[in-house]
């Protein structure tokens, strides 16, 4: 029973920490945190496993488990979608500023080369 307290109270922290993003550079330790509550959650579940756990829809703490699962697994998908999207933003803006410094690199030019069709 001390688990499923110690797995409701992990994932409710893991649920509270994914819904606020933040930004800059305050991200890189966001998602350290985040690591390391997924570690222990999957941890606390791990040993819940070993002991024979078995889920009970009647037992309102298992349905809590289920709920907050369900919330972690959506603000989970949020978090991703903001970080592939800040990573695209980064690629961009860096392929940008190469092309700025050197715009003239991805033209291909064959000066000095004529192609004569007649024989």
């Amino acid at each position: 029973m001390q688990l499923i307290n110690q797995l409701l109270q992990v994932s409710a922290n893991l649920y509270k920490i994914l819904g606020e993003i933040p930004i800059g550079e305050e991200r890189d330790g966001y998602i350290e945190h985040i690591n390391d509550s997924l570690n222990k959650r999957g941890d606390i579940i791990d040993m819940l496993m070993k002991n024979g756990f078995q889920f009970n829809q009647e037992d309102r703490i298992h349905c809590t488990l289920l709920e907050l699962d369900n919330g972690i697994k959506e603000r989970l998908v949020v978090v991703m979608n903001a970080v592939k999207q800040d990573m695209a933003n980064l690629q961009r803006t860096k392929k940008s500023e190469i092309q700025y410094q050197n715009p003239y690199s991805d033209i291909r030019t064959m000066d000095g080369m004529y192609y004569d069709k007649k024989n």
